[in-house]
């Protein structure tokens, strides 16, 4: 009795397969393009200013200074002045203050460019420090930490100036608003300084108390603004320090002891001889 062969039945479900793949790499095309899509702005604008400064060096100088170089000995590649410097510093801490703008007070920080050049950053009293104290806020150091950055990438002179209002203060550590003002400013150099690697020959600190409102402290607003720290971003490197004479020298080095005694034995009334007693 012959035996009936089994038809193979055709298998239906095979286009799953392709499918399956066809999703796969759909998946992954979509991916790439949103990967694509959410490019950093800043960087793909140094590159391509790069770009260009390299093929056409002459045509198109980079105007940032992250710009990279193929020779560092080219001067056409590497301009001195780095153009660009300070408008890139600046847009980063506008930057940094809108991102970190849910902390309190962070809307309040003001960024000036001035016409002489200066950067004038106004940090409120509320972001940095508590009432009547001078010790650094923890949600502060962020802020501190990106200005640190921006002053380190500019290179420059820095003077942070403290500033009250006219409610006076008289506590054990601060008998005044001068030493109130004068010890907020040091607390910042410091932390720029110790935390965050600014060169401490490039900083310094001044208390103007309330010497220099900006409101006429009529009420609480008022005096709210006038409690503030400014970062002063200097342009120019300011003036070193006359050396001063040692004691009992002038300028020429000449002994003022022996010029005040050889002009008493001249002048008797500078040895107190041969004045006339006043009746």
């Amino acid at each position: 009795m012959a035996k009936h062969k089994h038809e193979e039945h055709e298998n239906h479900e095979r286009w799953l397969v392709s499918y399956a793949d066809f999703i796969t790499l759909l998946f992954a095309f979509f991916v790439v393009m949103y990967s694509i899509s959410s490019v950093n702005v800043g960087k793909y604008r140094t590159v391509s200013e790069s770009i260009k400064a390299a093929l056409n060096p002459v045509v198109s100088s980079p105007s940032s200074p992250s710009a990279f170089s193929l020779n560092a000995s080219n001067p056409a590649l590497t301009p001195p002045n780095t153009p660009g410097k300070k408008e890139v510093a600046v847009r980063r801490l506008r930057n940094l203050v809108q991102v970190l703008n849910g902390t309190p007070h962070m809307a309040l920080v003001r960024i000036v460019e001035k016409v002489n050049g200066d950067i004038v950053i106004t940090i409120p009293d509320q972001l940095l420090f508590n009432s009547g104290e001078a010790a650094v806020r923890p949600e502060a150091l962020r802020f501190l930490e990106g200005l640190g950055s921006a002053i380190l990438e500019l290179d420059r002179h820095t003077r942070i100036e403290g500033h009250t209002d006219n409610v006076p203060i008289r506590t054990a550590l601060f008998p005044s608003n001068w030493e109130l003002s004068a010890t907020r400013a040091v607390m910042v150099v410091r932390v720029l300084s110790e935390l965050y690697g600014v060169s401490a020959n490039h900083l310094s600190a001044v208390g103007h108390a309330d010497t220099r409102p900006l409101t006429a402290n009529a009420d609480a607003e008022q005096r709210a603004k006038n409690r503030r720290v400014e970062v002063v971003i200097l342009e120019q490197v300011p003036p070193a320090p006359i050396p001063q004479p040692e004691d009992n020298m002038d300028a020429l080095g000449r002994s003022t002891q022996d010029e005040s005694s050889s002009a008493s034995t001249l002048v008797p009334e500078l040895s107190g001889k041969g004045r006339v007693p006043r009746p």
